[in-house]
């Protein structure tokens, strides 16, 4: 060998020592695999390049899920009620909406093979309409259904929802997701739902509660309302989705509750003519009317408005500060705050804020707080505004 050579082979020897012992130090790490993922998490996420089912598969996949929930409310003026659930779990967990068991002294399981049981309220929570009942059922009887990523919809998207309205046991219906990340406003409770799916498949009275599900027969909501100025459905449903379900379920079970992040401020989004009020050329951002007091937003300096102006007879409030992002996340309007609270924060996170105030852009962060109990944020409602 000569000298050239020898010194070629020693490099590579080098080298080959050096990789050995970078791999020793940092292993190569796995990708995670679905089966991996599952046992993390309760969502079982489904196979993305799977063939779609048919309506009928749908149906016979998860009708042995899907239950009719009867209430009994003796002192309540609405009296009894009639809902929809689904199974959760072996464990014997049924989701529902939380207006379906609300006042409830008495609630009633009954599936799809005629089999009822008593059920216990194991938790609820008032601020995205979710509750946890339990049955003490054989796990033959018991077959959950698959919780699918609701943030994988898209408008246009075929869906179907299983449920029992106006009692007719196990009914389906079918249609698309017309939009999603609505907000829902609440009935008398002083806030609002937020990151909701809106479809076209009929819901009716009796369908709250039980599940919307995408073409691989997983659940990514749970139908909860419908816009109508006759009680009956009109073409537009709601749903909560199910990456809220994931956050919200698991608490409620261990814990009976969920705790929510607020901020503690009310005002309106920005429009053309409050934009041209305010001398601002981007009709985005939300403004901030109302600061409520020891609240997050009034700890971090955050200011509302101070004087009013009259155009044409409407009056507008001005001076506050402009939300016009959180997190670096640009806030058109109020929605877009509310879905990141609901989708990525937690009580006791910091969130930054970029806003404007005196014409210039400046950024605070503040810690978000727990959400008071829903008499307080009524107390401190405004005309025309939306909380958080």
């Amino acid at each position: 060998m000569n000298r050239s050579n020898a010194i070629i082979s020693g490099l590579l020897g080098v080298v080959i020592i050096l990789v050995a012992y970078s791999i020793i130090l940092n292993p190569p790490q796995k990708t995670p695999t679905i089966e991996d993922i599952s046992k993390t998490t309760k969502i079982v996420i489904g196979d993305q390049t799977s063939q779609d089912l048919t309506l009928t598969e749908i149906f016979e996949k998860t009708e042995s899920g899907v239950v009719k929930i009867n209430v009994k409310r003796p002192n309540d003026k609405r009296g009894n009620g009639l809902g929809s659930g689904f199974v959760y779990d072996k464990e014997g967990h049924i989701i529902t909406n939380d207006h379906v068991i609300e006042n409830a002294e008495k609630i009633t399981v009954t599936f799809l093979d005629g089999r009822s049981f008593n059920a216990n309220l194991v938790g609820k929570d008032l601020y995205t309409d979710l509750a946890v009942i339990k049955v003490n059922a054989s796990e033959d009887a018991l077959y959950p259904l698959t919780l699918g990523n609701s943030s994988k919809l898209k408008v246009g998207e075929q869906i179907a929802a299983i449920g029992n309205p106006f009692g007719l046991s196990g009914s389906m219906t079918s249609g698309i997701v017309s939009q999603i990340g609505r907000l829902l406003p609440s009935q008398d409770r002083g806030f609002q739902i937020p990151d909701i799916v809106q479809t076209d498949a009929a819901i009716n009275p009796g369908n709250s509660g039980g599940p919307l599900l995408n073409m691989r027969g997983e659940v990514v909501g749970i139908n909860t309302a419908i816009q109508s100025e006759t009680g009956d459905f009109a073409g537009v449903g709601f749903a909560i989705p199910s990456r809220t379900v994931q956050k919200i379920i698991p608490t409620l079970i261990e814990k009976n509750t969920y705790h929510h992040p607020w901020v503690g401020i009310s005002g309106r989004d920005i429009d053309p003519d409050l934009a041209e009020i305010l001398k601002i050329k981007d009709t985005r951002g939300f403004l901030i009317i109302n600061v409520l007091k020891d609240s997050p937003a009034e700890k971090a300096g955050l200011r509302g408005t101070t004087n009013s102006t009259t155009i044409d007879g409407i009056t507008y409030q001005i001076g506050g500060d402009i939300v016009l992002a959180v997190d670096g996340i640009t806030v058109r309007k109020i929605d877009d705050i509310l879905i990141h609270l609901q989708r990525d924060k937690t009580v006791g996170d910091e969130m930054a804020l970029q806003i404007l105030r005196d014409g210039r852009v400046t950024s605070l962060v503040l810690t978000l707080e727990e959400r008071p109990n829903a008499s307080v944020l009524a107390n401190n409602s405004t005309t025309n505004s939306t909380q958080k």
